[in-house]
């Protein structure tokens, strides 16, 4: 007896009809279950971005800032670093020390965002001015070369002109490397014999000769 019972139990998995009636049960079930999280998850009282709203006075869903709300790490406390100037005055003080990592820094981040336009030089045809874009001036005029560290960060920050805003794609501590770097352009361009340590003068002297 307990024989034939196993027999049946095997016939029947066997059945075609039995595995046809088994699957689609099977898919039943699965969408029986979906369609119930489907409407936990999305029929539900909620407000979607931009949507209107009348539980709000000013009918809308979107809720503005919560005055002097600080998003978490944009507590910019430091005036020098974040906005180039020292009690409200554009300075040419730079807010941490200008090393050889720092230039190295702020070339190869002038060299990817401020070449195209500004070229490798800062003389300002770089290739979109060659292809036709407005050229920016060159750092080695007058003007610029008096100009205050800040003023460069804060044009690199804000935009001046065709140049849009870079605050979005460069960071504050990289933008100060570019400044750096800007300022070693300028001298490169002006510099005399006693601006050269002594130790490479004779170098720079023999090659001339």
């Amino acid at each position: 007896m307990p024989v034939r019972c196993q027999t049946l139990r095997f016939s029947g998995r066997e059945n075609p009809a039995f595995q046809w009636h088994l699957r689609w049960a099977l898919i039943a079930l699965a969408v029986v279950c979906d369609s119930g999280c489907r409407v936990d998850m999305h029929v539900q009282p909620k407000l979607k971005a931009d949507d209107g709203s009348s539980f709000f006075q000013d009918g809308r869903a979107n809720r503005p800032p919560i005055p002097d709300t600080v998003a978490r790490g944009h507590m910019h406390t430091d005036e020098l670093l974040y906005t180039g100037r020292a009690k409200g005055v554009v300075t040419d003080q730079f807010p941490f020390a200008v090393t050889r990592d720092v230039l190295n820094r702020g070339h190869e981040r002038y060299n990817i965002y401020c070449s195209p336009c500004h070229d490798y030089t800062g003389s300002g045809r770089g290739m979109i001015v060659q292809r036709g874009f407005p050229p920016p001036p060159s750092y080695h005029i007058d003007r610029l070369r008096q100009a205050p560290a800040g003023h460069f960060f804060e044009v690199i920050t804000n935009g001046y002109g065709a140049m849009f805003s870079y605050a979005g794609r460069i960071t504050t501590e990289d933008r100060w490397a570019i400044v750096a770097y800007i300022r070693a352009l300028q001298l490169s361009q002006h510099a005399t014999i006693d601006d050269v340590p002594e130790d490479h003068r004779e170098q720079l002297t023999s090659g001339a000769k």
